[in-house]
C-alpha cells in the first residue's frame, strides 16, 4: 500500500507583547531629553507606525517567547510533551548560547528530548523557520512542531539615531505545526544575498569579554527600501507559483510589518487590495521576527483568517535574506 503524503498544518497561534506600550509622542520626549528631536508627524509619514512595546529590562526574549508559545498550545490543544520540534527566530537571544529554543523548552517543561535551535535571519527569519519545520515534518522526522519569531530589539537600538530607533520594537509570535494528511503549508521559497549586509547590520561580537565593534543595529534607509521593495515582489510571485496560485487566489497577504510603505508598495505589485492585507505596524512598530506571527495571531483572533483561506507570508530582513511561504490555513 502507497503511503499517504504528509503535509504541515497550522492547529494554532499565539503572540505576546510587553505591557510597556510606548507612543510615538512618549519616545519623543524620551528622545528629546537626550538632545535627539521627532515627533509623532515625523515618524507617521515616514513609517506609519504610531506606537510599539518594550520589554522591561528583566525580560529576555525567551520570556517572550514563553507568552507566544503558551497561548498558540492553548489554541492549538495539544500536549507540550507533543512537541518534537522546537525553532525559534530571533537576532536577540538571550545568550551567545545556548538557543532561545533550548532555554523555551525548558521553560515550557518539555522533556521528550525534542530537536530544539534558533533560526538567524533577521525580519525573514519566521519564514526561514516555517519553511524548515514544515521540511521536516514532510520528511517524517518530526511530527509537532512549535515554530517562534521572538525579539527583544529595544537592547540594540541607538537611542541617538532618530532614523533607526523609532522604527523598532519587541514581541513574540508563535504558531503550531502539525503533521497531516491535508496540505497546510503549500510552498516555500527563500533567499539570501550576503553581498548586502552592510546596508542592515548590527556589526558587534563579544571579543575577550568585550563588545568589539558596534553592538547597535546599523541601517541604511533608503537602500533597504529599495531593495525590499523588488525582491518582496519576486519571492511572493516564486511562493505562489511552486503553490500554483494567482495572486488573485490569496486570501490574506501577511508581510513583515517594517514600514507601510513597502507593505502597501508589495501589495500594489502584487494586484492585491489593500483589505486584505494585515497590518499592525502602526501599533506594533517593527518587531524583526516576531511580526509576522504577531499579525497572523492578530487575524486569526479577530476572526479575518479562517480556515480553508490562503494566506501569503512574506519578509525581508539583514543579511540580506528574503523568504515567503503559501500556507492554507
Amino acid at each position: 500500500m502507497a503511503q499517504s503524503t504528509l503535509y504541515s498544518r497550522v492547529i494554532g497561534t499565539g503572540s505576546y507583547l510587553p505591557p510597556d506600550r510606548v507612543t510615538n509622542q512618549e519616545l519623543a520626549e524620551r528622545l528629546a531629553a537626550k538632545g535627539v528631536e521627532t515627533s509623532d508627524e515625523w515618524i507617521v509619514a515616514r513609517t506609519g507606525i504610531h506606537a510599539r512595546h518594550f520589554a522591561a529590562p528583566d525580560v529576555t526574549t525567551s520570556d517572550l517567547a514563553l507568552a507566544a508559545s503558551q497561548r498558540a498550545i492553548a489554541a492549538a490543544d495539544v500536549d507540550p510533551q507533543s512537541i518534537d520540534l522546537i525553532i525559534v527566530a530571533t537576532s536577540t537571544p538571550d545568550f551567545v548560547f545556548p538557543s532561545t529554543a533550548c532555554l523555551l523548552q525548558n521553560k515550557l517543561g518539555i522533556r521528550n528530548h525534542g530537536a530544539a535551535f534558533d533560526v538567524q535571519a533577521v525580519c525573514s527569519g519566521f519564514a526561514y523557520a516555517v519553511s524548515v519545520a514544515d521540511s521536516l515534518i514532510r520528511s517524517g522526522q518530526n511530527r509537532t512542531a512549535l515554530v517562534v519569531g521572538a525579539e527583544t530589539f529595544s537592547r540594540i537600538l541607538d537611542f541617538n539615531d532618530r532614523t533607526t530607533c523609532v522604527l523598532f520594537g519587541d514581541g513574540a509570535g508563535a504558531i503550531v505545526l502539525q503533521a497531516s494528511s491535508e496540505p497546510g503549508v503549500l510552498s516555500s521559497a527563500l533567499h539570501a544575498d550576503g553581498s548586502y549586509a552592510h546596508i542592515l547590520c548590527t556589526p558587534g561580537n563579544v571579543n575577550g569579554g568585550v563588545i568589539a565593534g558596534n553592538a547597535f543595529l546599523h541601517m541604511d534607509g533608503q537602500a533597504v527600501f529599495k531593495l525590499a521593495v523588488n525582491v518582496l515582489e519576486k519571492v511572493a510571485i516564486e511562493a505562489l507559483d511552486k503553490a500554483q496560485l494567482t495572486a488573485d487566489q490569496v486570501d490574506w497577504l501577511i508581510p513583515h510589518q517594517a514600514n507601510i510603505r513597502i507593505m502597501q508598495g508589495t501589495c500594489r505589485k502584487l494586484g492585491l487590495p489593500a483589505e486584505r492585507m494585515v497590518v499592525t505596524v502602526g501599533e506594533h512598530g517593527n518587531t524583526s521576527a516576531a511580526s509576522i506571527p504577531l499579525a497572523f495571531d492578530v487575524a486569526v483572533r479577530d476572526g479575518r483568517i479562517k480556515r480553508g483561506q490562503n494566506v501569503l507570508i512574506e519578509g525581508v530582513g539583514g543579511g540580506f535574506t528574503w523568504g515567503a511561504s503559501v500556507i492554507r490555513f
